[in-house]
């Protein structure tokens, strides 16, 4: 989280948190029975104790930030673990107090945000996986126009050497450069030869690629991706689509819930 600037979104946190730690992709697509994958869902658990632990808040859905607190903490390997036991016996214990009991309600409040926040984020990337490839780049190309992309064209066809479309980003008045772009409606994974095969074919035609994926980039595309020397290309996983769905509000409404608050309630008691 520090080296990301102290917030990120979700997708974003996770990768960066899988990249330094140099899981393998083996461990990675390990699934859990709710389809999730195993080490992402252990990820989402350690953001929900740093939490718990003041170290990191949530100022909205799909956006993870560290606290002051968490921006300045060094914390060894040994006091991790005693943060662990002594929030997990704090929430997960027998509740003997009004005290107990709140903090197991705000543990269940955080789980079923997870769960929720998982649920729609899965069914958003089930139904563009259900799209026809076509249908897929047709939304793409509404994305990116409210992203702010100008004049885009679908070129998808025989003959398109891999790019989807282009389109024209505007810096200002005067400054304005070609993107193209690549959308792989993939349920697997997305390789570094991808990768590769796009930047030759943006050569001569783009300043700037982009690749956008119902799917995950591996590691080793993401390298790719940013090699030294070459022309970087931007990427965006299945976990980035939902967050720029979410906030563009493209195909999703936001839903209000409500929570009872007992305190307020009891300065009436009397």
């Amino acid at each position: 989280m520090k080296n990301l600037g102290g917030s990120g979104a979700t997708g974003e946190v996770v990768d960066a948190v899988i990249a330094d730690l140099k899981i393998p992709d083996s461990e990675v697509e390990q699934l859990i029975p709710s389809g999730q994958s195993r080490v992402r869902n252990q990820i989402q658990w350690a953001r929900f104790y740093l939490t718990k632990a003041g170290l990191m808040d949530s100022p909205k859905s799909g956006t993870w930030r560290l606290t002051q607190e968490g921006v300045e903490a060094k914390l060894t390997e040994e006091q991790v673990y005693q943060m662990f036991q002594r929030i997990h016996q704090t929430v997960g214990g027998d509740p003997k107090s009004r005290a107990e009991k709140k903090a197991k309600k705000e543990k269940e409040n955080l789980d079923n945000d997870i769960v929720e926040d998982e649920a729609h984020s899965e069914s958003l990337l089930e139904t563009l996986k259900a799209l026809t490839p076509k249908g897929f780049e047709r939304i793409c190309k509404r994305l990116l126009t409210e992203i702010g992309i100008h004049d885009i064209q679908i070129t998808g066809g025989a003959g398109d050497q891999g790019i989807d479309g282009i389109g024209r980003i505007r810096l200002n008045d005067v400054v304005n450069f070609n993107i193209v772009f690549q959308c792989k409606r993939y349920k697997e994974t997305v390789s570094p030869a991808l990768v590769r095969d796009f930047r030759g074919s943006m050569q001569g035609r783009a300043e700037k690629g982009l690749i956008l994926t119902t799917g995950r980039f591996t590691p080793d595309a993401q390298k790719e991706a940013n090699r030294d020397g070459v022309p970087p290309i931007e990427l965006i996983d299945g976990e980035r689509l939902v967050t720029l769905f979410e906030k563009y509000k493209l195909g999703l409404k936001p839903r209000v819930v409500y929570e009872l608050v007992p305190e307020f309630f009891r300065s009436f008691e009397s």
